[in-house]
């Protein structure tokens, strides 16, 4: 396509109307678990080691805030933190920044309240503030920030601190709007969505505050954190690792305990915000943050026998385009290069769930955090699926070391084994979701063994004195054989 010359085109302005574009911004869908997270994204860039949530009920003018004492703002740097926009989405990262748009404190605040205060101080700076106040834009039409503190407690709070940063809301109206304080219905339906607040921050934070990197304090007191995948449990099975987009993105699966294995304290701790049945799934972490909790990326449906799989999946913030992260942090997309190979991965983990969802977890208890090891692993070939045995596996190397003095003994074991262990389930599923991909015996490998195999049984069966017609008529009702009648012209 032609380069267009820029200089030789007529242009004018087209500033976005301040008060609709305002507007629009509060719609983009936060909810208050999500822009509280978002907030506190800002704080652990800015390499915070304590946040702390508080908010006090007045009813209507009720109000929020979250303080942290990471490396803070000059009046400068505030300015441009405030801006919509505030860094090019293009442009590259730091490895551990949460942020991607520029947009996140500006468009998570606005989704919840009317006025933005961003109180902050910087080492050997004076404390610095700005306010976004939605009611002034509107009436003025115009993108400008006022020099307005909602209460001057907020500045002795910041100057105890060497350094940070302190995001107030005011004017709740998408929560509190025309609640009285006196109302007691309405403060117990708001202490309700803040514990739903404090239960989501436990989740998307869990990874920071078990590494030790963060303490987060909701109304001063400290919260602990959630992990979804039951690591302290003995039962819970892990499955090996697997990398993907040329290894930078890795995926771990976790078939978690019946409910019989765990106390029933546990089992309900471990159900989390929405329930078991809809915690199974996919759980997206950037940056140790978690994007997404239990969503199969529709590549599957959430159904009762396979709630006790949940699967981690880690990024890079490098990958954000590619996996569609979204302004929110809530949503992600696995590029259509790499959803075959995830969905395999998934697949094997949702077998081995369904078999301890049946069987009420009757196995033995792996140690903590042993890895699980499969006798069956499923594999690609081309564009085809199929199962071999694991090489590697411990049972093949005790069969060995008796092979040397009992062979028959050793090879009867090797196939009860095999027997008892045919992955019929996961044949079953990846058979009836993607039969199109299920490859067929020794299709896409060397046939080499099968002609030597076949001449061998042919020589055998001519010298007991069978002739040649009736050697080739044994031979092609013996499975698999019988899928290749045309090397039977090759006997000899």
């Amino acid at each position: 396509m032609k380069a267009i010359d820029y200089s030789l085109l007529e242009t004018v302005s087209a500033i976005p109307e301040a008060s609709s574009m305002i507007e629009t911004l509060r719609a983009i869908g936060y909810n208050i678990e999500t822009a509280v997270a978002d907030i506190i994204d800002n704080s652990v860039s800015a390499n915070a080691k304590h946040i702390w949530i508080n908010f006090e009920w007045l009813g209507s003018a009720t109000w929020l805030s979250v303080k942290d004492d990471g490396s803070g703002m000059n009046g400068t740097e505030l300015i441009q933190a405030m801006k919509p926009g505030s860094k090019n989405p293009l442009h590259d990262r730091d490895d551990k920044d949460l942020g991607r748009f520029g947009l996140g404190l500006k468009t998570a605040s606005f989704s919840q309240a009317r006025k933005l205060t961003v109180i902050s101080k910087k080492a050997n700076y004076n404390s610095v503030y700005w306010t976004w106040d939605l009611d002034f834009v509107n009436s003025t039409g115009k993108w400008n920030l006022i020099k307005y503190l909602p209460d001057e407690r907020f500045e002795k709070e910041l100057s105890d601190l060497h350094s940070g940063t302190i995001v107030i809301w005011n004017d709740i109206d998408r929560l509190v709007k025309n609640f009285r304080q006196d109302d007691q219905k309405a403060l117990d339906k708001f202490l309700l969505i803040m514990e739903q607040v404090k239960r989501h921050l436990c989740m998307v934070f869990h990874k920071f505050i078990e590494q030790g990197k963060i303490k987060i304090y909701f109304q001063n007191e400290e919260i602990t954190p959630w992990n979804p995948f039951l690591l302290d449990e003995p039962s819970t099975q892990i499955f090996p690792e697997e990398k993907v987009q040329q290894g930078i993105v890795k995926i771990e699966g976790y078939v978690l305990p019946h409910k019989s294995k765990i106390s029933e304290e546990k089992y309900k701790t471990a159900e989390g915000l929405k329930g078991w049945n809809e915690q199974q799934g996919f759980y997206i972490y950037r940056n140790d943050r978690l994007l997404l909790a239990g969503d199969w990326l529709g590549l599957f449906r959430k159904e009762e026998h396979y709630k006790l799989t949940r699967i981690q999946i880690e990024l890079p913030n490098t990958l954000d385009t590619e996996w569609q992260i979204d302004i929110k942090k809530s949503v992600a997309r696995p590029p259509l290069a790499f959803r075959e190979q995830i969905k395999a991965y998934a697949m094997k983990v949702r077998a081995q769930a369904v078999e301890v969802y049946r069987h009420k977890g009757k196995s033995v208890k792996p140690i903590i955090g042993q890895k699980f090891i499969p006798l069956w692993i499923d594999h690609k070939r081309g564009d085809k699926w199929f199962y071999k045995i694991n090489r590697e596996h411990p049972i093949l190397e005790k069969i060995k070391g008796q092979a040397k003095n009992e062979p028959e003994k050793a090879i009867e074991v090797l196939i009860r084994f095999i027997e008892e262990t045919i992955p019929t389930k996961s044949i079953f599923i990846k058979e009836s979701e993607v039969p199109e991909l299920q490859g067929k015996p020794f299709e896409g490998i060397d046939h080499e063994i099968i002609k030597n195999t076949m001449q061998s049984m042919y020589t055998n069966l001519t010298d007991q004195g069978k002739s040649s017609e009736q050697a080739k008529a044994i031979i092609i009702n013996i499975e698999p054989f019988n899928n290749f009648a045309h090397f039977l012209e090759f006997l000899n």
